[in-house]
């Protein structure tokens, strides 16, 4: 539980998990731009959340898509359900 709520401390990371709450699946290029990051960043954002499953990827051609995880614990569901 430590390693989720070390991820969801962040305010850039909260503001992808809000982009992702909001639009479903998005590609990393689509939420950088969202949230005014650059690509690498945004990516190093989004694989600690991956990390910790609280998203979700797949990678279609060139593009990674990533998505809120299915099976968020319950800490993480309820912070994502304030956002």
């Amino acid at each position: 539980m430590e390693r989720v709520l070390k991820a969801l401390a962040n305010r850039r990371r909260l503001a992808i998990l809000k982009f992702l709450k909001d639009e479903k699946e998005a590609a990393v290029g689509e939420v950088a731009d969202a949230i005014g990051l650059s690509l690498k960043a945004t990516s190093k954002h989004l694989s600690l959340l991956a990390a910790v499953d609280i998203v979700e990827h797949e990678q279609r051609s060139l593009q990674v898509f990533y998505r809120l995880g299915g099976t968020l614990s319950q800490p993480a569901r309820s912070i994502v359900s304030l956002l």
